[in-house]
């Protein structure tokens, strides 16, 4: 990455700077450690999406870990508008990290550190998806994470091994199996559709992180008189389903076609996960901030 031809403007500790000025020190311990909580929000139409549920799983999951909050909520929202504003950012994400803090490299960790809270913007079409046509290939890895999957932690090496695997068989992402059904995946929420019409994903739990974007979209999807069923799933089932998609909010609602190479329903995208699609995208739009 060559940051002199970045012109992006990054937060970093109280601080608007420009992204080749942002430092953090060698000793903080998301450096060190992965001792960081992250997030990352949906900007459409220069907007924030499901913001609220974004912070409040940020509120969470540093709450899980005993990092103090060193902004507010509402705080939190005015930063990412204004990063919104100064860098032009019409669609893409906003990512956050809060560390616990920086001091000499220890286990333990003191119990007086001042976080350290980082957001920088990232533009990416999130509407005009080249996935929307052909549907995502997926590939099933094992489920290597630890026991703590609801905490959204930075500690994400076994998901960028995962990803990579994935790429390597030409898939675009990797669902975790575990106990011979589907946990999530890599970097979203997995689900399969019914002949019946009813979606299936997990429920809530410490093996899978709460998505932000699976929730408002299971509101929308109960709104609008789709069954939905919070259970696992496993791969075979997965095959045997009329459609399958993901969540996340860097992609909102996409459909999958492929798993391990067999086509998923008649291979191409369907009706049921087209139609949430819609229903998210319009929701993101009525209720962006």
């Amino acid at each position: 990455m060559k940051h002199m031809a970045d012109s992006r403007i990054a937060y970093v500790n109280g601080a608007f700077v420009p992204v080749a000025e942002a430092r953090v020190s060698i000793f903080d311990r998301g450096f060190l450690f992965g001792d960081a909580i992250y997030e990352v929000t949906a900007v459409l139409d220069g907007k924030l999406i499901d913001s609220a549920l974004h912070t409040a799983r940020l509120q969470r999951s540093t709450n899980e870990i005993g990092i103090r909050m060193s902004v507010s909520p509402d705080q939190i929202g005015e930063i990412q508008k204004a990063l919104v504003e100064r860098n032009a950012l019409v669609e893409g994400l906003i990512y956050l990290q809060m560390t616990r803090g920086v001091e000499e490299r220890d286990f333990l960790f003191s119990d007086d550190l001042d976080p350290t809270l980082v957001m920088f913007t990232q533009s990416k079409k999130l509407i005009d998806s080249p996935a929307l046509k052909a549907g995502l290939a997926v590939k099933s890895v094992e489920d290597m994470r630890w026991a703590r999957r609801d905490i959204k932690s930075t500690c994400l090496l076994p998901q960028i091994l995962a990803k990579r695997i994935a790429k390597d068989a030409g898939c675009q992402e990797a669902w975790m199996i575990e106990d011979g059904v589907v946990t999530e995946g890599a970097s979203s929420t997995a689900y399969i559709v019914m002949a019946d019409g009813s979606i299936v994903t997990r429920a809530n739990s410490n093996k899978t992180l709460p998505g932000c974007t699976r929730l408002a979209l299971l509101q929308l999807a109960q709104e609008t008189g789709v069954c939905v069923e919070e259970r696992p799933f496993s791969l075979e089932e997965a095959l045997g389903a009329t459609e399958a998609g993901m969540t996340s909010a860097s992609n909102f609602v996409l459909p999958v076609t492929m798993i391990d190479g067999q086509p998923v329903g008649n291979g191409t995208p369907g009706p049921v996960m087209q139609r949430l699609r819609e229903l998210y995208i319009e929701h993101a739009r009525k209720t962006a901030i």
